[in-house]
């Protein structure tokens, strides 16, 4: 369980360096609107698109939530040692 949770955290740090490193000189999201040193870029976002955070964090709960109900084990059903 550990490893799937580090396997995917690990993706992404390394697909957020490389959104950082790249956001300045290369952005096809939102029209090519948002321009500018990368420390701007989510003020810009904001103003084009004011409800894309609100949107991102429901989309990534209902990933989550979905991830969390298939995978989750209920304690009583665990086979071998029980620490509770």
């Amino acid at each position: 369980r550990y490893r799937e949770a580090e396997v995917n955290h690990g993706r992404v740090a390394m697909l957020s360096v490389v959104g950082f490193l790249v956001a300045e000189s290369f952005h096809p999201l939102f029209g090519g609107q948002i321009i500018g040193p990368a420390i701007y870029h989510l003020t810009e976002v904001r103003q084009v698109q004011p409800e894309f955070f609100e949107l991102l964090a429901v989309a990534i709960g209902i990933v989550e939530t979905s991830r969390a109900q298939n995978g989750w084990t209920p304690p009583a059903q665990v086979e071998g040692k029980q620490f509770l």
